[in-house]
């Protein structure tokens, strides 16, 4: 029977804005898993959460193309693509210009292995971990200014094996609630209400995430709830989402330092809670 709180401490190949891998054991321990044998994460991101925690199967989705591409091409090509992403990583691929061609190459590019060679050189070398499209679906994170971009080798192998026990779709996250088993448990760590309603940065994937999405998340929180499948929910801990989760079965607060903002004073500590559904 799984045990979810025998913890690896394997970190993602990728840097990603919200990850959850500080916070591992606060999910672990609220994440009900007697007679549980799947995860399922329709909100997969960085696969922090996936990669430290020790189930018989996964079930990994997002909206994000780009992301779920690369993860299937390290499940299945694990060595090729290591030896080819790491000739990306060397002092000429770090410069600023080097690095706006590789993004235009990847904004250009319709061959799925190139993208997901570029998607990773272009995580590893932008901005603090930011994954941002336009509004026409160009990727437009800045070049991050790294000294020595780290060459992520352990953890994609790790991953690739790990990854053998998940399946990886792109798509909406009711498709993963569509697909729940009884043994089943579901964590979610959807884009964030904002702390301020005036900055809202849900777009990760090109596509905002609104109230009405959160909300429709609950719903399928609760439906799940009735077919004993239990829910986990990440989220800001502001007005909003105090009373979007008043129906929770658990709530627990705690603080996580956010660093987004370029400027001295956005790198605060910030209250998010976990919702639990069951």
């Amino acid at each position: 029977m799984t045990q979810v709180k025998s913890l690896v401490s394997m970190r993602s190949p990728l840097k990603w804005a919200g990850g959850k891998k500080k916070v591992i054991n606060d999910i672990a321990n609220l994440l009900p898993t007697k007679g549980k044998r799947r995860l399922v994460e329709p909100f997969v991101g960085g696969g922090s959460v996936f990669l430290n925690l020790d189930f018989d199967e996964y079930l990994l989705m997002d909206m994000n193309k780009d992301l779920i591409n690369l993860f299937n091409i390290i499940k299945n090509k694990p060595t090729e693509f290591i030896a080819d992403a790491q000739k990306f990583f060397n002092g000429y691929s770090n410069q600023p210009e080097q690095y706006y061609d590789f993004r235009k190459q990847f904004n250009q590019s319709t061959d799925s292995y190139e993208r997901s060679l570029l998607f990773l050189y272009l995580n590893r070398h932008g901005y603090n971990g930011l994954c941002r499209y336009n509004k026409t679906g160009g990727y437009n994170v800045p070049f991050g200014r790294y000294k020595h971009p780290y060459f992520p080798e352990k953890e994609l192998a790790y991953f690739s094996e790990k990854a053998q026990k998940a399946t990886f779709i792109q798509g909406d996250f009711e498709t993963a609630f569509s697909q729940l088993r009884t043994e089943d448990v579901v964590y979610c760590d959807p884009p964030y209400s904002p702390i301020n309603r005036t900055s809202n940065f849900t777009a990760y994937a090109g596509n905002s995430f609104t109230d009405e999405d959160q909300l429709r998340l609950v719903n399928c929180a609760e439906i799940a709830r009735s077919k004993d499948i239990p829910t986990l929910i990440s989220n800001h801990y502001v007005d909003f989402t105090r009373e979007l989760y008043k129906e929770a079965n658990k709530r627990k607060l705690f603080q996580v330092q956010r660093s987004i903002s370029p400027k001295g004073q956005g790198r605060i500590k910030v209250q998010e809670i976990l919702a639990l559904y069951k």
